[in-house]
C-alpha cells in the first residue's frame, strides 16, 4: 500500500510518501516560514521528483495532534483537502506517538516532550517490545500508577507499547512517572531545550537525548505508523477528520463570551472592521442589519469589552455569513473559531442547513479556519474584491 503523510504539529514541516515498508521519498523543514507556504509546495516537490500518480496512493496519513493549534488546523486542512479531492481515506496518527516512532527498536523508555506553554508539555511513555514477547492479543498490562490496558502497534520485529498515553501535563508529573519506572529514558521533542534545567533537577534514573536525526517530527514515522493503523482499520473520511488539540484553545480557556451584538457594541465592532479591512462595513451598515428580522450578529467579549464579530443573514434555509472579524491582537486565539461555531449552531437551531461565505483567495489563515468548521471551496468570483482588486473564494457548509 502507498501512503502520503504530514506532519506540521510543531516547528518542523515534513511531507513523506511511504509505500509498504519503504519509504519512497521524505521533505523536511525546520525554518521561518509558516507551514502554510510550505506545506503543499514540499508536496507538489516530492510528487514531481518521484513522478508520484495520485490514483495510486490509498491514504493520506496525518499527525492529528497534540501540537500548534495552528499548525495542527493546516495539517488537517491539507489532509482534508487532498482527501476530498483525491477520495482516499485519512489514517490520524497521535503526533506523541509519531516522535515515539523515531527511536523504533530501542530497550530505553521513550519519552516526546512538546512544549506546550504554559509550563506544560505534550507527552507520553511508551517502549518497544520484541514481537515474540508480545502478550496475546497484543495487550499488555500497563503500570498500576496508571490504571488502564495500555495497547500495542505491531509491525513484525517490535511493537510500539503505550505506557502512557498522550497527554498534556507539567513537566514535574511525567518526571516523576518515569522516575516510578525505573528505568533509563530517552527524550526528544521541541521541548527538551525548555526543559533540560528541569530535567538535571527532577530526574532519578539515567536518561539521554536523542540526536538531531532523531528528535524531531517525521513524517515518514507518521507514514510508518499509518500503515500500521490502516491495516487495522483505524481511518476516517474527510468529513470525520478533526485535529486532537488536547486542551482547550486560548478563547475557551480564557472565558471569552459570545452574545448578540447591540447597538451598544456597533463602534467598537465597525472600529475593528475598519482596522482589519480596506472595504470595511460602516456603522450604520451593522445599525440597520441587527434590526433585521432574517439576519443574526454576535459579538467576542472578553472582561466585558468586544474582541470581534461576525454575522450571518438568513434565507431559505441557508445563511450566508456577511463578516467575521477578529481584534488584530488576539488572533490566532480561537476568538474566530468560538464566534463562528456559535453562529453555526444557533443557525442550524433556527432551521439552517447550510452556510455560505466569500473570502480572499490571498487569506489563506480564514480560508484554513473556515475549512476547520466543515467549509469547502465551490468556485471562485473573479475580481470580487477592491483595494486591492482580488479573486474571492465562495466557500460553503452543507
Amino acid at each position: 500500500m502507498r501512503l502520503i503523510a504530514l506532519d506540521s504539529s510543531g516547528l518542523v514541516a515534513s511531507v513523506a510518501v511511504v509505500e509498504d515498508d519503504i519509504l519512497i521519498a521524505e521533505y523536511t523543514i525546520q525554518y521561518k516560514k509558516t507551514h502554510s507556504q510550505t506545506l503543499l509546495p514540499m508536496l507538489d516537490e516530492i510528487r514531481n521528483m518521484i513522478e508520484l500518480d495520485f490514483e495510486t496512493v490509498d491514504a493520506i496519513a496525518v499527525a492529528a495532534g497534540p501540537g500548534s493549534f495552528t499548525g495542527l488546523r493546516i495539517g488537517s486542512a491539507t489532509a482534508k483537502g487532498l482527501s476530498f479531492a483525491m477520495g482516499k481515506p485519512i489514517v490520524p496518527v497521535p503526533t506523541v506517538d509519531g516522535l515515539a516512532y523515531n527511536l523504533y527498536g530501542t530497550d530505553k523508555i521513550v519519552c516526546p516532550i512538546m512544549d506546550a506553554r504554559r509550563s506544560q508539555v505534550y507527552t507520553g511513555i511508551y517502549e518497544f517490545i520484541p514481537a515474540s514477547n508480545e502478550p496475546s492479543g497484543c495487550l499488555k498490562p500497563t503500570l498500576g500508577w496508571l490504571g488502564h490496558i495500555g495497547d500495542c502497534r505491531g509491525d513484525g520485529a517490535y511493537s510500539l507499547h503505550i505506557i502512557r498515553q498522550q497527554c498534556a501535563v507539567a513537566f514535574a508529573e511525567i518526571a516523576k512517572n518515569l522516575n516510578e519506572l525505573g528505568r533509563e529514558v530517552i527524550f526528544l521533542g521541541d521541548g527538551v531545550p525548555v526543559f533540560k534545567e528541569e530535567m538535571k533537577e527532577l530526574m532519578k534514573v539515567p536518561y539521554t537525548l536523542a540526536p538531531a536525526h532523531m528528535n524531531r517530527q517525521r513524517a515518514a514515522s507518521i507514514g510508518a505508523l499509518g500503515t500500521i493503523y490502516y491495516a487495522q482499520g483505524k481511518i476516517q473520511s474527510g468529513e470525520e477528520h478533526a485535529p486532537e488539540y488536547l486542551r482547550l484553545s486560548q478563547a475557551e480557556r480564557e472565558n471569552v463570551q459570545i452574545c448578540p451584538m447591540e447597538r451598544s457594541d456597533v463602534d467598537r465592532v465597525s472600529e475593528l472592521e475598519g482596522e482589519a479591512f480596506s472595504m470595511p462595513w460602516s456603522r450604520d451598515a451593522f445599525l440597520e442589519m441587527i434590526e433585521k428580522d432574517n439576519a443574526r450578529y454576535y459579538v467576542a467579549k472578553r472582561d466585558g469589552h468586544v474582541i470581534g464579530g461576525c454575522g450571518v443573514i438568513m434565507a431559505a434555509g441557508e445563511g450566508n455569513i456577511t463578516n467575521v472579524v477578529v481584534d488584530v491582537k488576539e488572533r490566532n486565539r480561537g476568538v474566530g473559531f468560538k464566534l463562528l461555531k456559535y453562529l453555526i449552531e444557533d443557525g442550524m437551531k433556527n432551521g439552517l442547513s447550510a452556510f455560505t461565505l466569500e473570502v480572499r483567495v490571498s487569506n489563506e489563515a480564514a480560508i484554513h479556519l473556515y475549512k476547520k468548521l466543515g467549509f469547502f471551496s465551490e468556485g471562485i468570483r473573479p475580481n470580487f474584491y477592491e483595494k486591492p482588486i482580488e479573486d474571492a473564494m465562495i466557500m460553503w457548509k452543507r
